[in-house]
């Protein structure tokens, strides 16, 4: 019994001093240096982080889209003002002051306004309107005829009905106007002829040359109607003539300096 108990010592003994035989090198420090291990950092974000970044990315997305709608309603209203600056250029005549006919004209308009003020209602639409038409054409007709022709296009293209109706309505108008010319025409050559008849009477009758008379005066009126346009025509080629040599001159004189420029 006791040298089986001493033998199973002895046994667990050496198992032991085996182990630590084994183990012991493990514990031991390497003789030369190892790399560091690799140590690898996997982020993983909380239910509320991931929550944010979706209401964020929604706020950028939104605010990309306002930004680029805005942008866009920016860059057709800058189209729209240079539309209507390049029109309004295009219809105000270069040559025409306004500053000036604009005032006429709106004196005229609320001229027409204070005289209809006690009248008609139909006189007090009609009036100011009428007087505006005429007094515009009248004191600045070259930017009147580009307004009526840019409203004459105005009505081609949205109003082709209506615009063939307008052109019939000036077509007629343009031949009661060229009748009634012919009729005045006509009834003022038959009053002369009446007044020409009676004077050959009184002539006849009195002896007096009425008739010499009042065609001698006639026709030294034409005379001198004519005598002045030729004399306003020749201060005309005269002005002309002189601007010419003025502007000749004034190249031989650029001229002449820019030589002396260059040889000094």
């Amino acid at each position: 019994m006791f040298r089986a108990a001493l033998n199973r010592r002895a046994i667990v003994s050496g198992t032991t001093v085996a182990v630590a035989a084994f183990t012991i090198p493990q514990d031991k420090l390497p003789i030369y240096p190892q790399p560091d291990p690799e140590i690898v950092l996997q982020e993983t974000p909380s239910e509320l982080e991931k929550q944010i970044g979706k209401v964020r990315r929604r706020l950028t997305a939104t605010y990309d889209d306002a930004h680029g709608r805005v942008q866009e309603v920016v860059s057709k209203w800058i189209g729209v003002e240079q539309a209507v600056e390049h029109r309004v250029k295009s219809i105000i005549d270069p040559n025409e002051s306004l500053t000036p006919g604009l005032l006429y004209v709106g004196v005229a308009t609320l001229t027409g306004s204070v005289i209809t003020r006690n009248r008609l209602l139909l006189w007090r639409i009609l009036l100011p309107p009428t007087l505006l038409a005429l007094s515009l054409n009248h004191f600045l007709p070259k930017t009147s005829h580009n307004l009526s022709s840019y409203f004459g296009s105005l009505e081609d293209t949205y109003f082709p009905s209506l615009s063939e109706k307008h052109e019939i309505a000036k077509a007629h108008s343009q031949m009661t106007w060229e009748r009634a010319k012919e009729a005045t025409k006509n009834s003022r050559e038959s009053l002369n002829e009446t007044l020409v008849g009676l004077l050959e009477r009184i002539q006849g009758a009195t002896g007096l040359k009425l008739k010499e008379t009042l065609v001698g005066a006639e026709k030294a009126k034409v005379e001198e109607k004519e005598a002045a346009q030729v004399v306003v025509q020749k201060v005309e080629e005269t002005v002309q003539k002189v601007e010419e040599t003025a502007q000749k001159a004034e190249e031989v004189v650029e001229k002449k300096v820019e030589e002396v420029k260059r040889l000094v």
